[in-house]
């Protein structure tokens, strides 16, 4: 099995993790800088890792609202996965975010206690391998169950 590439997009930076060759396990990689208002998404960077960890498809965060209807920024992470099917032509799911960031504050307070400055530096590469894993999880249990 080929690795999925799981991301975190945000409007500032997308978290990117990747996951071990038997889709067990997500480990988070790189934050890549983007900016949006300027239309630089940071998408050659994620061809590169593509390219370099032999990616056949993607897993974005799809950030939904506690009362599940998508807002702003799942319809932005949607746009993001339509430039990226048309860039390179791989698969791509969504998976559901909720928390995902809360929950990656939330562990690197409890089990680093990191400092504040050092957590934005980590918290979109974690929250993208809490994302993949969560998805790696669930899909395992589901082809299990068949």
């Amino acid at each position: 099995m080929k690795r999925l590439m799981g991301l975190d997009v945000g409007s500032r930076t997308v978290g990117v993790a990747i996951s071990d060759a038997l889709g067990w396990t997500a480990q988070g990689i790189e934050i890549i800088r983007i900016n949006e208002d300027e239309e630089q998404f940071g998408l050659d960077r994620v061809g590169e890792l593509a390219e370099q960890y032999d990616v056949s498809g993607f897993v974005l965060g799809l950030p939904k609202n506690m009362n599940n209807s998508l807002g702003p920024r799942a319809e932005a992470s949607k746009k993001y996965g339509e430039m990226l099917t048309q860039k390179f032509q791989l698969p791509i799911d969504f998976e559901d975010e909720r928390l995902t960031t809360v929950e990656a504050e939330r562990m690197l307070v409890e089990q680093a206690d990191t400092s504040r400055r050092k957590r934005k530096k980590v918290i979109d590469k974690l929250a993208a391998g809490l994302i993949l894993q969560n998805y790696l999880d669930r899909n395992g249990k589901l082809l299990k169950a068949k």
